[in-house]
């Protein structure tokens, strides 16, 4: 079988590649450029901490010692009250990132800003340098076998069989690469995209931001910070607004949100903004700061109308462009390439599924309109000013909580995607019992036992392709394995496992979020529930497993040659 051809180097492309490696399924990635990328610490990316996990398993570096979770978060705006969030067990940006609790502590004092934010998450975001994790994925892909990277090789041309793919690229490596599928994942203006006729529809510079890294002390080490309305920026409601996020080392990323228009960002207008926002926040003269690096941040909303055809996919900025926050891209971009990775990988070893093909475009792509349009509904609202909505009271509390909650990966800015309408989802089972997850969400990351005996977390057995089924059975933790893998309902449970349509792992967990004894949870490959259980029934387990993957199996010829 011919590998799978990735074209695009970047974050996507490499992530895709080694969550096809994880699943023994070679690739090959096309990179047009000569393999290296240039430190920029004005181009950072926010993962939340399912995301951070993802990659953490494909590069095997704990990148949260490369980056920043948040002690906190304050959100300031004028002449009322400040409010501010604390992430119980973090005290600065270099404590360990372990043990967040669910506690909340909030502090409040009379000033010129205020803060408003409900509560806390859990698992604060991981802020880190796109080109620390990318460094991360390169370095774990020469350490694997399966994946081959070609550097300055362009891609000129995609031709299409019942059975496979044949790129051409040009260049000092120009020639001709087999595969069985292809994936484009060569950003916003994609030539796979374009090679394959894809409209991409949507709006261009629907925000612009002046980005700045720099070296400096300021008032709160290791908070995240939202500034609206600074008193020393008054051209406008959205003038002024900025946003920082602290890095390892004392060094911050300061997004200032820019007027509507195409006015140019000088260095002078950017010393100028740095200069006058550290001087505001420390409260008199601009304290000693080095600056790194500067850069223009314009987000632009777009979505192609397909990611298949036939045998070709898009994943990435080639797929949409999104960032309402500045933040969101990247990441939903590594989503997608989770997604449809354990989806080619069974395709790739034993003919494909088209249902579970299709299921990625109708997954990801719904996820990804979802998150454009509360985009497009919220900024409005947020950006507008001289509205009735700005003079009704509590009205900026209001939106300064839409946004961290975007920020803080909750609310319709920022909450995570689900599947619930997905063509994978199984049709009603009379079995299934309510739990904290919602079916098509993504499961807590809870510690199991796995089927050696040993105590690892949910998160740590996902991404290898298997489905993965959980008992909740409390007690289990304090004896050791030998004395319960035969007790009970146990035996019963592991024959229904072996019996499964798909390969699959049994875990058992003491306790899982709203969860009764006896409930056994069907988890996806990529970690999205597909249905709790009460107890252990052959028969629905066994349905919707076949519905995860798409339904039974067909003649890989037929549904090859039908394949659009």
């Amino acid at each position: 079988m011919d590998p799978v051809i990735i074209v695009g180097a970047g974050p996507v492309g490499l992530t895709l590649a080694l969550a096809l490696a994880r699943q023994e399924v070679p690739s090959v990635v096309l990179d047009e450029g000569p393999g290296t990328e240039e430190p920029r610490l004005a181009r950072t990316v926010v993962l939340r901490e399912d995301t951070a996990a993802l990659m953490e398993r494909l590069t095997g570096v704990p990148l949260a010692e490369a980056g920043t979770r948040w002690a906190g978060w304050r959100s300031m705006r004028r002449r009322q009250v400040v409010r501010e969030i604390t992430f119980e067990g973090v005290d600065d940006a270099s404590s360990d990132s372990g043990g967040f609790g669910d506690v909340e502590h909030v502090r409040e004092a009379r000033s010129e800003y205020a803060v408003t934010t409900g509560a806390a998450p859990e698992e604060p975001p991981l802020h880190l340098a796109q080109h620390v994790m990318t460094g991360a994925l390169r370095a774990a892909i020469d350490r694997e076998p399966l994946v081959e990277i070609a550097s300055d090789s362009r891609l000129d041309t995609i031709e299409q069989e019942a059975y496979g793919v044949t790129a051409r690229t040009r260049g000092p490596k120009g020639t001709w690469w087999r595969g069985s599928y292809l994936v484009g994942c060569d950003g916003p203006r994609s030539t796979v995209r374009k090679l394959q006729d894809i409209r991409f529809p949507g709006r261009t510079a629907v925000e612009r931001y002046a980005v700045a890294a720099l070296r400096a002390e300021l008032p709160w080490p290791g908070r995240a910070l939202l500034h609206r309305m600074p008193p020393w920026r008054t051209s406008g409601p959205s003038a002024g607004e900025i946003t920082a996020r602290p890095l390892p080392d004392g060094i911050w990323r300061l997004d200032w949100l820019l007027p509507p228009g195409k006015d140019l960002v000088t260095p002078e207008l950017l010393v100028t903004r740095i200069r006058e926002t550290l001087a505001g926040w420390t409260g008199g003269s601009t304290p000693p700061y080095e600056l790194l690096d500067t850069g223009v941040h314009t987000v632009h909303h777009r979505l192609a109308r397909r990611w298949r055809v036939g045998r070709v996919f898009l994943a990435g900025d080639a797929a949409h462009l999104l960032g309402a926050l500045g933040t969101q891209g990247l990441e939903e971009g590594l989503k997608d390439a989770d997604n449809l990775a354990w989806k080619l990988a069974p395709a790739w070893h034993d003919g494909p599924r088209e249902t579970l093909l299709d299921s990625y475009q109708a997954e990801r792509r719904a996820v990804v309109a979802a998150r454009l349009r509360a985009a497009d509904q919220v900024l409005p609202l947020l950006r507008g000013g001289g509205t009735l909505r700005s003079y009704v009271p509590g009205a900026g509390r209001g939106h300064d909580a839409l946004l961290t909650d975007g920020h803080l990966g909750r609310g319709p800015l920022g909450a995570p995607g689900t599947y619930a309408d997905s063509p994978l989802a199984p049709r009603r089972i009379e079995a299934e019992v309510p739990v904290d997850t919602l079916p098509g969400a993504p499961v807590a990351d809870v510690r199991v036992t796995a089927e050696d005996g040993s105590f690892v977390q949910l998160r740590d057995r996902l991404g290898r392709g298997a489905l993965l089924v959980v008992l909740i059975a409390p007690g289990t933790g304090v004896w050791e394995r030998k004395h319960w893998v035969t007790a009970g309902i146990m035996p019963r449970l592991a024959a229904a496992v072996t019996a499964l349509p798909h390969r699959a792992e049994l875990l058992v967990a003491e306790r899982y979020p709203g969860a009764s004894a006896h409930t056994v949870l069907l988890i996806r490959p990529d970690g999205h529930l597909v249905t709790a259980l009460n107890g252990v029934r052959p028969a629905d387990l066994y349905a919707a497993a076949e519905a995860t993957l798409g339904g039974p199996a067909k003649a890989t010829a037929e549904a090859t040659a039908g394949s659009r």
